[in-house]
């Protein structure tokens, strides 16, 4: 039975929604920062490209690669908040994480991580600052193996839309089913380096608040992780133009040069 004014479209969308106080306690990380094949996991990945398609996003229909699966997999741990969170916020990153939610529901708030790191009960300090290099530390061990996974499917893409006009056989949805598939890939490479960014400034404050509220020499060992990870995230910067952040509609797009009109 399908409900009056909601398609099956909207109904899988709700029941995945609705779901996710249910399942939250299904959603797990797997190994190198890849989520975990649950079944959880599998329905929301399932309905991430009816979704997006709802709201106008990029969303093809053909099937991944095995290249575009693993920067997929890959990308879970930087699309993921680097917090703690409750079950159900987490159930609500990982939609997002998977497009059935739109990113821009959730801010970026750099405060976050210091503060989810800082409270409650400790045993000392410097265990503080132990879990915020090690955090840096795994985010920068993973960037080298997400960079080089997009930078084979940029270039399937370049060879796809390469070969497009000598193919007489395609439709027009073929063409278009390959349009959003580039476009698909090319966002979540710069969804990626986006959240990369916002991850870092995250360390950063909670590296420099740690160093004002409570001094130790564990603080130089934040600041080479910091550096570590600094260096690995410009392995994304050639990926991708400057503004493909902008194109894919994560970030407003920068306000162009004032034009002056004269009258007469």
């Amino acid at each position: 039975m399908v409900l009056r004014g909601m398609s099956v479209r909207g109904l899988l969308i709700g029941g995945v929604l609705l779901a996710a106080p249910l399942v939250a306690s299904c959603v797990q990380q797997g190994d190198f920062g890849r989520p975990a094949p649950t079944a959880w996991n599998s329905l929301i990945d399932a309905a991430d490209t009816i979704a997006a398609h709802e709201r106008g996003e990029a969303a093809s229909l053909f099937p991944f690669t095995e290249d575009e699966r693993a920067l997929r997999d890959r990308a879970w741990r930087f699309l993921m908040p680097a917090r703690e969170r409750s079950l159900f916020e987490a159930a609500l990153d990982n939609l997002t994480r998977a497009r059935v939610l739109p990113v821009g529901w959730r801010l970026s708030d750099p405060a976050a991580y210091y503060e989810a790191i800082t409270a409650g009960p400790y045993r000392s300090v410097i265990s503080r600052y132990r879990r915020l290099s090690d955090d840096m530390v795994a985010d920068g061990r993973l960037v080298p193996a997400f960079a080089e996974t997009a930078s084979r499917v940029v270039r399937a893409d370049l060879t796809r839309l390469q070969s497009l006009p000598f193919i007489t056989t395609l439709d027009d949805r073929d063409v278009r089913s390959a349009a959003m598939r580039v476009a698909e890939n090319r966002c979540l490479i710069a969804w990626v380096r986006l959240e990369t960014g916002a991850r870092t400034a995250s360390y950063r404050y909670a590296l420099e608040h740690l160093l004002i509220a409570a001094p130790e020499e564990e603080a130089v060992a934040g600041e080479r992780a910091l550096a570590f990870l600094d260096s690995r995230r410009t392995l994304l910067d050639p990926l991708l133009p400057p503004d493909a952040e902008a194109r894919c509609g994560l970030v407003p797009p920068e306000p162009g040069p004032a034009v002056l009109v004269r009258k007469g």
